[in-house]
């Protein structure tokens, strides 16, 4: 019988200088699959959504509902995070919502109705939500002296994931017979797999561990995270570059397809602005960590997204190559935003509430941005206002971006 674990004693899998180079190689494989999930349910949607409104006989209005889903799921159920992550640790947690994203991926064609899709749907996001809240924590918990670098890999895997579902869901579907509810439902087995690093971590029990860390967590004193200036700022930028996000995930290949483009091309393009994140996802948050004011970033991919949609605006089809790159830049916002999440707290407890809070609030703001660029598109019978609302909306990104991006953190402003 092994002897008992005394308060001082290292964690199962963990020595005394910190954990084992195996526990660390299943945490790095765990968060990269786990990336690689956090958006091909919503991207896989987007080349689909014209065959999608026909097939569950959607109006344009709750089409335009559909696309809000998302963000509004993420803010509901990314409160809940916190609270999850202190009972059952941060890596039980994801392991579920890998499992959720699965279930809910594989139920959602067939469920039958537009109703029964948006359940489905839901089940798939709450997954992700909580998983998005996570990462962070997850990050600054394993690899606190690799913030930047960690952050830069599993951004690289997101990127990837939601360019892969982007440009292979419409061939997919064309392999598969040309039905729109088997080139959504080949997502679920990506899900599947990534359940897989997280059960040994999830086992995983004792002093230091996830659990235990997340109930010492539960005992410190509560940060009134409400009262930094830092927080919201941080809230506002997270909110404004993912209400970008998902209007270009959601209506961008629509924009294409309006303007002469191929659906099979439309996704393509899709998958270039979703492919650009796949190296500066890498790049962004590594040079964020050596910087003291990471505004200067902030601002150089806003100025990106400006040209983007003016290109956009005047020429979407004869530059669609470039807007799409140009925007694919500016959405590199999001891991800069996860960079300065973990750089903006001193402790993982304060990482688990700024994240939660930053990414909760921030996909409150996010959520009416789709469902208004789709009225918008049905009442004004083209993309002009849309586009317009889109470029609006960088200028405070930028500005909250430059206010976030200060050398702070939110302890010494609560």
């Amino acid at each position: 019988m092994s002897p008992p674990a005394t308060a001082g004693a290292p964690a199962p899998g963990e020595s005394a200088s910190g954990p084992s180079p195996w526990v660390l190689r299943i945490v790095t494989v765990g968060l990269v699959l786990a990336a690689l999930n956090l958006r091909p349910a919503i991207t896989s949607l987007g080349p689909l959504l014209e065959e999608v409104r026909d097939g569950l006989h959607m109006s344009g209005s709750v089409a335009g509902v559909l696309t809000s889903v998302p963000p509004l799921c993420f803010a509901l159920f990314g409160f809940a995070a916190p609270r999850l992550a202190r009972r059952f640790g941060p890596s039980a947690v994801v392991c579920a919502g890998m499992a959720a994203i699965a279930a809910g991926l594989l139920l959602r064609p067939f469920v039958g109705g537009t109703a029964g899709f948006l359940a489905a749907s839901a089940l798939a996001l709450m997954g992700i939500a909580v998983s998005n809240v996570l990462m962070p924590v997850i990050v600054k918990r394993w690899f606190p002296d690799r913030v930047g670098t960690v952050t830069g890999l599993y951004s690289m895997a997101l990127a990837l994931g939601t360019a892969l579902a982007a440009a292979l869901t419409v061939p997919l579907t064309d392999a598969l017979g040309g039905s729109w509810k088997a080139g959504l439902v080949v997502w679920a087995g990506l899900a599947a797999v990534a359940v897989l690093p997280w059960i040994p971590l999830v086992r995983k029990r004792g002093p230091g561990s996830e659990r235990t860390a997340g109930q010492t967590a539960q005992q410190a004193p509560a940060l009134r995270i409400t009262r930094s200036r830092t927080s919201w700022a941080l809230a506002c930028f997270f909110g404004l570059q993912a209400t970008a996000a998902y209007i270009t995930m959601q209506w961008m290949p629509q924009i294409f397809r309006d303007a002469g483009v191929s659906a099979g091309t439309a996704g393509v393009l899709l998958a270039v602005t979703m492919a650009m994140g796949v190296p500066l996802a890498f790049v962004i948050p590594r040079a964020a960590a050596r910087l003291k004011n990471q505004g200067v970033i902030a601002l150089v991919l806003g100025g990106c997204g400006l040209v983007g949609y003016a290109g956009l605006y005047l020429a979407p089809a004869g530059g669609a190559w470039l807007w799409a790159l140009l925007l694919g830049i500016a959405n590199c916002a999001f891991p800069l935003a996860l960079t300065m999440i973990g750089m903006r707290a001193r402790t993982g407890a304060g990482v688990v509430r700024l994240s939660a809070f930053a990414q909760s609030t921030g996909y409150l703001i996010a959520a009416p941005g789709p469902l208004l660029v789709g009225v918008l598109y049905q009442h004004s019978g083209g993309w002009g206002l849309p586009i317009a609302l889109m470029a609006g909306l960088l200028v405070p990104q930028m500005a909250a971006g430059v206010l976030a991006g200060r050398d702070r953190t939110i302890e010494d402003e609560c």
